[in-house]
């Protein structure tokens, strides 16, 4: 389900990785095409995620006001970015991808499931095309996909309101879900790497079993 410049997995790594459901908040930059999104969506939507990814916890968490703009980068078929439209019905909702067919398939859900707050986002690569300024920017296994890091989110200030905030949540080393260990980054990479980007880690939850969750503020905006 975020960025775009990085790189992705292949198919064979996605194979052999036996809990690709996350992979739902990735498919925004990648070089493999997931064509088929009805058939990924059995797979990122698959409700056993739901025990160790804790996606209403997770909304709770970020205390967002009720007419929030939230941007979901690497969306994908939408599964964060969906309960954030059912928790905030006052509020907007952009589901952002690059892959084509998720963003037609998150597209259809919010008209299937009458999310009027919710609208899907084609973006392109290096350039999410947010059709406003955030409140909240949130990348739920996505930062390691992201080339260039330091650049992208020193860019992406210009996407957030003045007191917007950057969520990363991403995967432990440790951790049994997820990508193999060589792909991941360490949460203290992240801080280094947002910290160079301009960013000020305010709030770090540590809740999830199997991943970091880190919030950060622009250092203008946390002054």
């Amino acid at each position: 389900m975020n960025t775009l410049a990085p790189t992705y997995w292949l198919v064979f790594v996605i194979a052999l990785w036996p809990t690709a459901a996350i992979a739902a908040q990735s498919h925004h930059t990648g070089h493999h095409k997931f064509d088929n999104a009805e058939a990924w969506a059995k797979k990122f939507d698959d409700p056993k995620r739901d025990a160790w990814q804790k996606p209403h916890d997770v909304i709770q968490a970020l205390k967002l006001k009720p007419d929030a703009v939230v941007a979901d980068i690497g969306a994908g078929t939408g599964y964060f970015a969906v309960r954030f439209a059912h928790m905030l019905p006052k509020g907007r909702v952009y589901g952002i991808d690059t892959e084509s067919d998720m963003v037609k398939y998150l597209d259809a859900r919010a008209k299937r499931e009458n999310l009027a707050n919710l609208s899907a986002v084609a973006a392109e690569p290096g350039n999410p095309r947010l059709p406003e300024k955030a409140d909240l920017i949130i990348l739920v296994d996505v930062y390691h996909h992201i080339g260039k890091r330091e650049q992208y989110f020193r860019q992406l200030q210009q996407s957030l309101k003045p007191d917007g905030r950057i969520a990363v949540i991403d995967f432990h080393m440790h951790s049994p879900e997820g990508p193999p260990p060589r792909a991941r980054i360490a949460p203290d990479r992240v801080k280094k790497e947002m910290a160079n980007a301009g960013y000020v880690l305010t709030q770090e939850h540590a809740f999830l079993p199997n991943q970091y969750f880190l919030i950060f503020q622009a250092v203008t905006s946390a002054r």
